[in-house]
């Protein structure tokens, strides 16, 4: 029996109480990470949705010089004529997490061509939110305006 002790204490390894501690120090920058991450990846969504809606308003602008003021309908005429990239295909795309949402109305005697665009979170709130901030863009506007948890309108503060 004793050699059978002496034979365990040289062994060289963890103990329970060892394990124990680096899985808890694991937890704990995991419980650390995570939220950091999510916050990371949002603001990374909303950057992008912004730097979207610039470009559409300038492909936009190029549409319309080319076709004597009138917008272009949908995003996938801007995709067609004036190069918008193509994961903007379809109705209401998502783009990084964000729904895109286009409104154009023909211009008339009385009114000229009129667009709006809205970029909203795919989910808003949550453990899988991918943005918290809604934004929104007309043709009449000269910045791109935003609101926090609802989505954006023309009277909400600029970017």
């Amino acid at each position: 029996m004793k050699v059978v002790c002496t034979k365990y204490r040289r062994q060289a390894g963890f103990n329970l109480i060892e394990l124990m501690i680096v899985i808890a120090i694991i937890a704990l920058l995991i419980g650390v990470g995570v939220p950091a991450w999510q916050s990371m990846v949002q603001s990374g969504n909303e950057t992008t949705a912004v730097q979207s809606l610039n470009t559409i308003r300038t492909l936009q602008a190029q549409y319309a010089a080319k076709n004597r003021g009138s917008f272009a309908p949908t995003f996938d005429r801007l995709i067609q004529s004036v190069r918008l990239d193509e994961k903007f295909k379809g109705e209401n795309p998502v783009v990084n997490g964000y729904v895109f949402r286009m409104t154009v109305q023909e211009g008339t005697s009385a009114r000229p061509s009129f667009y709006s665009i809205n970029a909203d979170p795919q989910v808003a709130t949550g453990l899988q939110a991918t943005g918290s901030r809604f934004f929104y863009f007309d043709s009449t506007l000269g910045t791109i305006k935003q609101k926090e948890g609802e989505p954006a309108k023309p009277t909400d503060p600029s970017v």
